[in-house]
């Protein structure tokens, strides 16, 4: 064995010194199965490994030095080039590559990554730029919170962001010792390998605020051993993490103006606005808890639990869904089990860790029926901030209806404004009655102070009488607490609710006097045609399926012309259409396109409407990313 390359630091473990240092854990003796060690005749059969972490590949010329024949599978701690730029050797041995999941688009992906990353002007200071060169084909992403068996050993998966947004450790019991393999969290006792590694955004400290955070619920898990990518195994892990904590929250406190409890964040996250509801108080967007006497819990929104900031870029691997808040759920407040989560509206900073609570808490999602489907298709509608995956829905709520858990009943109210696709909830709580709204408005609710800000954005679909609308059922409810997506909760007064009516009678008096309402209705956002889905995937040769659809801004009856603008090859049933709208109506054209020509990336399609003699032009497009037939 070359020393000073190769080194077992546990039975059946060794450390490969490369670009980092790989762990190559080799299968357990007696272990049996296809990737076992053990013939069924009892003959010795192949021994096999996995590696955490793959450096330029150097451990292939070492596997017999290790007592291995094959590595089978490669955990990935984190996406950069230093872990992982030997990875197309590992494939070229028909090694399968487990990636996080945050972070598989910086491998599966790479080409896009480095395609629309921003060079000019760039406030983003994440090193995703140290991603690989070229793709690689991910066989599989790994289960966080969850444990999998890899050549024969069985893994944890454990959410560490830090050095990375997307960062794991891997724990495995190996002669009677649990050791984590942590990736850069932590270099040695108190430091780690990258300062620069952790500023994710310009002027924010959400990476070392995450260190911290990841340290702690590190050191609840009755460690032996820390083996990391770079430095040196420390056989103190509470006390080496321990001190990184203190040390890194001593830096974070350097860089705020007033010092920051992240240990109090992660041991008390809840509020209690009333003995059976809560506010989680660490999350991006306030996500609020329902107790019931039977200890289970309802949530209201779950996008980004225990944030300490979003960092730069829109693409999945600065988001970073996590449940770093449950634990604490559980033990301040006897929680047994999370039954349901309600989204408010479909926006990713209230829903993104949804599909995580299902899978490791096994939480049920409850929909209004008009969010359900954002949620589960959010790309057939052109709309903004929608969650990277559809989010499965196991029930859908009827808007207006009342729905019963455990001792609650809640009723779901439709709460257009902030966004087309929302709800807000009534359910009465310790005696009293509450009203969930969202992210609608925000200001003072004081006359004098500073002005009730109505929170709409012309893309989520916004109507010009939305909030006088929203202002006309808080008068109906009569609540006396309304709690936001963002803001502090509000006991409510009789002239708090009139500043709302106010203000929505101002928002429609404005928009009376900017637009052209002498022309016909006006939608507020200006769009009077689009097409569904507006964005899709398709093979060449095959037949793709749209939707347009046409609004009438006029009080009377009016043909609408639509022609399909298509690229090069294309062909569409019908290419081009009439139909007739009823007065201030809507009307849909459903049409065929057969995809024809090369594979191409977001190939654009669009319609040129006329309504009447409003001739719109091409008003609406939609993207397909066409792939060879084929593939997937």
């Amino acid at each position: 064995m070359t020393a000073s390359r190769v080194s077992e630091i546990a039975p059946g473990i060794f450390r490969v010194r490369d670009t980092c240092n790989v762990y190559v854990v080799r299968s357990p003796e007696g272990s049996e199965g296809p990737d076992g060690v053990t013939g069924r005749d009892g003959t010795s059969a192949a021994r096999t490994a996995f590696a955490i972490d793959f450096g330029s590949g150097l451990a292939l010329d070492h596997l017999a030095e290790m007592g291995i024949d094959r590595i089978t599978d490669v955990l990935m701690t984190h996406h950069h080039r230093d872990q992982g730029q030997g990875l197309p050797l590992a494939v070229a041995a028909g090694i399968r590559i487990h990636v996080p999941p945050v972070e598989r688009d910086l491998f599966a992906d790479a080409e896009g990554m480095w395609q629309a990353r921003t060079l000019h002007n760039d406030y983003n200071l994440r090193q995703d730029r140290f991603s690989l060169l070229e793709s690689v084909p991910v066989h599989d992403v790994v289960p966080e919170y969850r444990r999998r068996t890899y050549a024969g050993t069985t893994v944890e998966v454990v959410p560490t962001p830090g050095h990375t947004t997307g960062s794991v450790t891997y724990l495995v019991e190996r002669g009677g010792r649990r050791l984590a393999f942590t990736g850069d969290l932590v270099y040695a006792p108190g430091k780690v390998w990258s300062l620069a590694a952790t500023q994710w955004s310009y002027t924010d400290n959400e990476g070392p605020a995450m260190t911290v955070l990841s340290c702690y619920q590190l050191m609840e898990r009755d460690l032996d051993l820390l083996l990391p990518s770079h430095g040196e195994p420390m056989d103190e892990p509470r006390a080496a993490l321990g001190l990184l904590a203190t040390r890194m929250g001593q830096y974070v406190d350097s860089r705020r103006p007033y010092p920051w409890d992240l240990r109090d964040r992660l041991d008390n996250p809840f509020t209690a606005l009333t003995e059976h509801l809560l506010l989680n108080r660490t999350s991006n967007s306030c996500s609020y808890v329902l107790l019931s006497e039977t200890g289970a819990a309802l949530v209201i929104d779950y996008g980004y639990d225990m944030t300490t900031g979003l960092p730069s870029g829109t693409d999945r691997a600065s988001r970073r869904p996590w449940l770093a808040s449950l634990p604490a759920l559980r033990r301040n407040h006897g929680v047994t089990s999370i039954e349901v989560a309600l989204p408010t509206h479909y926006h990713d900073d209230h829903v993104a860790g949804m599909n995580l609570l299902r899978d490791v808490a096994g939480t049920e999602i409850w929909a209004p029926e008009n969010v359900a489907g954002i949620l589960e298709a959010p790309m057939v509608e052109d709309l903004p901030c929608t969650w990277y995956d559809p989010i499965p829905v196991d029930r859908r709520l009827p808007l207006g209806e009342i729905f019963t858990w455990h001792e609650y009943e809640i009723m779901v109210h439709e709460l257009p404004g902030h966004t087309l696709y929302a709800a807000a909830y009534e359910f009465v709580v310790d005696g009293v009655t509450v009203l969930v709204t969202s992210d609608q408005q925000v200001g003072s609710g004081v006359r004098g102070g500073p002005r009730e800000v109505l929170n709409y954005q012309y893309r989520n679909r916004f109507r010009i009488g939305d909030y006088r609308a929203s202002a006309e059922l808080y008068r109906r409810v009569g609540p006396g607490l309304m709690v936001s997506g963002h803001w502090a909760p509000r006991w409510v007064t009789d002239d708090y609710l009139e500043l709302l009516t106010e203000a929505g009678d101002e928002l429609v008096r404005v928009h009376q006097d900017l637009l052209p309402l002498d022309e016909g209705e006006v939608v507020a956002d200006g769009v009077l045609a689009r097409i569904a889905p507006y964005y899709s995937r398709a093979q060449t040769g095959t037949v793709a399926r749209f939707v347009v659809s046409v609004s009438n801004p006029r009080p009377s009856v009016e043909k609408a012309v639509v022609c399909l603008v298509l690229p090069v090859g294309w062909v569409a049933v019908p290419d081009v259409a009439a139909i007739s709208l009823p007065p201030l109506g809507r009307g849909e054209i459903e049409v065929e396109v057969t995809l024809t020509g090369p594979a191409r990336r977001r190939a654009r399609m669009a319609v040129d409407v006329s309504i009447g003699d409003l001739h719109l032009g091409q008003h609406a497009e939609a993207l397909v990313d066409v792939t060879e037939a084929g593939s997937t």
